[in-house]
């Protein structure tokens, strides 16, 4: 292991995600914590959505100006907007889920040359946070990162510790942040092939050491049940009007919660089945 500069140190995943069943590919992310659907964005898909964010307005990170990003990016419209509604993404996650996702937030973020490594953290903090907020508290909740230029080991390549969010260990605290770690992975990926992550696995970027930027839209998405820790604000009501019925299912209210607090030991509607906890659903096709 070399000094969070050098990367090419690091093991680089050679993973065949072309391969995967639906199976594997949810085993892979519920264990390892992350996994890549590949070619999910066609070549035309791409080309609308850089060529809309050329003109979007960004700011630099409290960290450095070499990442610049766009929150809250959902209400853009056009090829920006209709992607919370991709279709394979969606059926993934509703297979995932057993249920249409929630999108809780939405963002763009772009990684120019001589952007430096992004320290390894994770998402989802159950207490809610001031950079966070209580939008990504949920004790479930997967981002989706689209990747719109390949990721090749010096272009801001994806790393990732694996099975980290699996540990009790107090290491694993989602409150803590680390320049690296001698057991992280790099993953390269190709444009068009989206990330999906478990909300408390600890990753990051490393750093972008071409000439060229490497763009991302980053959507988070919960199952039903699994609501934030405070209330968050609704969606505008003016602005739902606007996006399409497929996204607006999507954009439901995010302070959803199924939960019985009172509930007794021994409930009168006692279920023989639940296909979602199946050790077998990683053999699915």
């Amino acid at each position: 292991m070399t000094d969070s500069n050098t990367q090419v140190a690091d093991r680089i995943v050679d993973t065949d995600w072309r391969t995967m069943t639906t199976g594997a590919r949810i085993r892979h992310l519920e264990v390892e914590g992350y996994v890549i659907l590949p070619g999910v964005l066609a070549a035309d898909e791409l080309r609308a959505l850089r060529e809309q964010l050329a003109s979007i307005s960004t700011h630099g990170t409290g960290y450095t100006d070499k990442k610049q990003v766009h929150n809250d990016i959902q209400w853009t419209g056009g090829a920006i907007t209709e992607l919370i509604a991709h279709p394979p993404t969606i059926a993934f996650l509703r297979t995932l889920f057993g249920c249409d996702p929630l999108m809780m937030t939405y963002d763009y973020s772009r990684s120019e040359p001589g952007c430096p490594p992004i320290v390894l953290h994770a998402d989802g903090q159950p207490w809610g946070t001031k950079i966070f907020g209580p939008e990504q508290s949920c004790p479930k909740l997967v981002r989706v990162l689209y990747y719109l230029q390949d990721l090749t080991p010096q272009r801001a390549p994806f790393r990732v510790v694996p099975r980290s969010h699996l540990s009790f260990h107090n290491d694993a605290n989602p409150y803590l942040r680390y320049r690296q770690h001698p057991e992280q992975v790099m993953v390269t990926a190709s444009a068009g092939d989206v990330c999906l992550i478990n909300q408390n696995v600890f990753h990051g970027n490393y750093a972008n050491e071409t000439d060229e930027a490497r763009e991302m839209l980053g959507i988070a998405y919960r199952p039903t049940w699994a609501g934030p820790c405070d209330e968050v604000d609704p969606w505008p009501a003016d602005q739902l009007e606007r996006v399409s019925p497929q996204v607006r299912a999507l954009l439901g209210d995010r302070n959803t919660r199924i939960w019985n607090y009172d509930g007794a030991d021994m409930p009168t509607d006692l279920k023989d089945e639940a296909a979602g906890i199946n050790p077998s659903r990683w053999s699915a096709d």
